[in-house]
C-alpha cells in the first residue's frame, strides 16, 4: 500500500496550494480601506502561522497514524466532545472557505470574461460550476488529487512571484501614506487586518489530516508544514508589499483582480491576462486542496461515531464522497446567498467566518498539544510550553478581531452541533 502514499514534495504542496489560493489574491483589495498599517497585519499574521504550523508539526510527529488532523489530535488530548466540537467547527471552516475561494475565481474571471461582472446569476453559476468539477475530481484516487495539487501549486507560485519581484521596481511610496486611513484606533486596525490575512494562512495543517496516506508521516508532516508556511510567509508578505506600492489605495479598494491589475500598470494587457490566469489556476488548486479535506475531518469523525455514519463511507477510491458532495452543498447555498453583497463584501464575510470556524480547532489542538507531551514525557520542555502559550495568545487576539457579528453566528453554528453531539453520544 505504500505506492499510494504521498511524499514530501506533495504534502508541501497540498500545504502550500491550501494556503496560496484566494487569500492572496483578494486580500490586497479588502485590506486597502487600512492602509498600509495592513503591512503589521501581514507581519503578525505570519508570526501566527509559523507558531501554529510548528505547533501542528510536533502534533504530526507525537501522532503519526491518524485522519482528521486538529480533530484526532483533540480527541486524542482532551475526549470525545471537544473532538466533536473542533470537527464540527472545522468542517463549517472548510466550506466557508470553499465559498469564497470560489467568489474570489470568478473575481478573476472577470478579466477574461467581463459579463461576470454584470450579471450574478451567470457568476453564480459560474462558481457553482467549478465548486462541482473539483468535487467530482476528489471522487478520484488520493494519488490524482495530489498530482492536481503538485501542479497548480507549482502554476500559481510564478505569477505571484512575477509580481512580487518585478513589481518592487514600480512602487510608488506615496500609496503607503498616511500609514492608517481606516478612522480606527491603529491598534484595532491591526487586529482586523491581523484577522483578514490569517485567512490567507489557513491550511498551514493540511498535512496532518491525511496523516495515514503520507510517508514517513513523524518526520515528514513537520517538514512539509514549516516549509510550507514558510514559503507561503515570504510569497505573501512580499507580494502585498508591490500590490499597495502599484495601486492607489482608493483604486485598489474596489478591485475584483487585485494582482491583475497591477501587471497590467507596469506591463499591459498582455501581463494582466498571464497573472489573471495564474490566480484563476491558483484558486482552483486551494479549491482542489480544501474539497480534499472537507471530506477526510467529517469522515474521521464519523469513523469514531462522533459524526453521521453517511460522512464515512467511500467509494472504490476510498474518497468519502458522499461527505464531500453534503460539503460542496452547503459551500454552494452560502456562496450564492452572500454574492448580493457585491464581490469584496461577500469574500471579506465569508473570510471572517471561516477564520472564525478554524480558530477554535487551532486552540484545542494547542492545549491538546500540551497534554499529549505531558503523557509522554513527565515534564514538558520549556520550548514547546513557550510555543503553546503564545500560540492561543495569539488565536484569543485573532478572535477578538473577527468583529461581535462574526463571533455570534460562529457560536450559534457551534451551539447547533450539540444536539447532534448528544444524539450520538447515546449510540456510543
Amino acid at each position: 500500500m505504500t505506492d499510494k502514499k504521498i511524499g514530501f514534495w506533495s504534502s508541501t504542496s497540498l500545504v502550500t496550494g491550501n494556503m496560496i489560493g484566494s487569500g492572496v489574491f483578494l486580500l490586497p483589495a479588502s485590506l486597502a480601506a487600512y492602509g498600509s498599517i495592513s503591512l503589521l497585519g501581514w507581519l503578525f499574521s505570519s508570526i501566527g502561522a509559523i507558531l501554529l504550523a510548528a505547533v501542528f508539526g510536533n502534533l504530526g510527529r507525537l501522532a503519526p497514524n491518524t485522519t482528521g488532523g486538529p480533530y484526532a489530535y483533540t480527541r486524542l488530548g482532551l475526549g470525545n466532545f471537544p473532538g466533536f466540537l473542533v470537527a464540527w467547527g472545522y468542517w463549517i471552516s472548510i466550506w466557508c472557505t470553499n465559498a469564497a475561494i470560489a467568489v474570489a475565481l470568478v473575481g478573476y474571471l472577470e478579466v477574461f470574461f467581463p459579463i461576470l461582472g454584470h450579471n450574478k446569476l451567470l457568476a453564480i453559476f459560474t462558481g457553482l460550476g467549478v465548486i462541482w468539477l473539483f468535487t467530482w475530481i476528489n471522487s478520484k484516487p488520493l494519488k490524482t488529487i495530489a498530482i492536481v495539487q503538485l501542479i497548480t501549486t507549482i502554476l500559481k507560485i510564478v505569477p505571484i512571484i512575477f509580481v512580487g519581484f518585478i513589481g518592487i521596481l514600480y512602487i510608488n511610496t506615496d500609496h503607503f501614506f498616511p500609514i492608517n486611513i481606516s478612522g480606527e484606533s491603529s491598534f484595532s486596525a491591526i487586529t482586523i487586518t491581523t484577522t483578514l490575512t490569517l485567512f490567507a494562512f489557513l491550511g498551514m495543517e493540511s498535512a496532518t489530516i491525511p496523516s495515514k496516506n503520507i510517508k514517513d508521516a513523524a518526520t515528514t508532516i513537520k517538514k512539509a508544514t514549516m516549509a510550507g508556511t514558510l514559503i507561503t510567509v515570504v510569497v505573501y508578505i512580499l507580494s502585498s508589499v508591490a500590490i499597495m506600492g502599484i495601486i492607489p489605495p482608493n483604486v485598489l479598494v474596489d478591485s475584483n483582480a487585485p494582482f491583475a491589475d497591477a501587471a497590467g500598470l507596469f506591463w499591459g494587457d498582455s501581463a494582466k491576462y498571464i497573472v489573471a490566469g495564474g490566480a484563476v489556476i491558483a484558486t482552483l488548486g486551494a479549491l482542489n486542496g480544501w474539497i480534499l479535506i472537507q471530506g477526510q475531518i467529517p469522515m474521521a469523525a464519523a469513523q469514531d461515531h462522533l459524526f453521521p455514519k453517511v460522512f464515512g463511507k467511500v467509494n472504490r477510491n476510498n474518497s468519502p464522497i458522499i461527505g464531500i458532495i453534503l460539503s460542496s452543498i452547503l459551500a454552494s447555498i452560502l456562496m450564492g446567498l452572500n454574492y448580493s453583497k457585491g464581490l469584496i463584501d461577500a469574500f471579506t464575510f465569508m473570510m471572517k467566518l471561516s477564520t472564525l470556524s478554524v480558530l477554535t480547532p487551532y486552540l484545542l489542538s494547542t492545549v491538546s498539544l500540551l497534554i499529549l507531551l505531558n503523557k509522554k514525557d513527565e515534564s514538558i520542555p520549556l520550548s514547546k510550553m513557550i510555543l503553546s502559550i503564545l500560540a492561543i495568545l495569539f488565536c484569543t487576539w485573532v478572535i477578538s478581531g473577527c468583529g461581535l457579528e462574526i463571533n455570534i453566528l460562529g457560536l450559534v453554528l457551534l451551539i447547533i452541533g450539540i444536539p447532534f453531539y448528544i444524539n450520538f453520544k447515546k449510540k456510543l
